[in-house]
This record gives C-alpha cells, sequence and structure tokens, in this order.
C-alpha cells in the first residue's frame, strides 16, 4: 500500500489505517511466522457496502479498480 501512496507519510498512512479498523470498515491480519513480519488489511462485511457508494463518487469507480 505504501508503494501506491508515495506522498502519504508512514504515519499518517498507519493513523488512518487504525482509524478505519477501529470503525470496523477493515480488519488487520498480522503474520509473525517468520521474518519480515507481514501485516494484510481487508474490507470487513461492512466496509464492503461502502462499495457502492465510493463507485458512485467522480472517478470512483476508476480508483476501485486499480
Amino acid at each position: 500500500m505504501r508503494k501506491e501512496l508515495p506522498v502519504v507519510t508512514e504515519r499518517t498512512l498507519s493513523l488512518q489505517l487504525k482509524q478505519l479498523e477501529e470503525d470496523g470498515l477493515i480488519s488487520r491480519t498480522v503474520y509473525t511466522d517468520k521474518p519480515p513480519l507481514k501485516v494484510d488489511y481487508e474490507l470487513t462485511e461492512f466496509g464492503k457496502t461502502l462499495i457502492p457508494l465510493l463507485k458512485a463518487l467522480p472517478n470512483g469507480e476508476k480508483k476501485l479498480q486499480r
């Protein structure tokens, strides 16, 4: 995700992801099996309900297909 958003600082991205997780829009899975640490984020069922709204925004469809 960091590579897709080069103008966003690590701290800003981290804070936004934490807020989305607290709001129940995304879930976070941490894999500690082997280095380096890997973290995956995915939309929750509630978060998926927002996809039609995001697609309805100007340029929303194009941005969601990335």
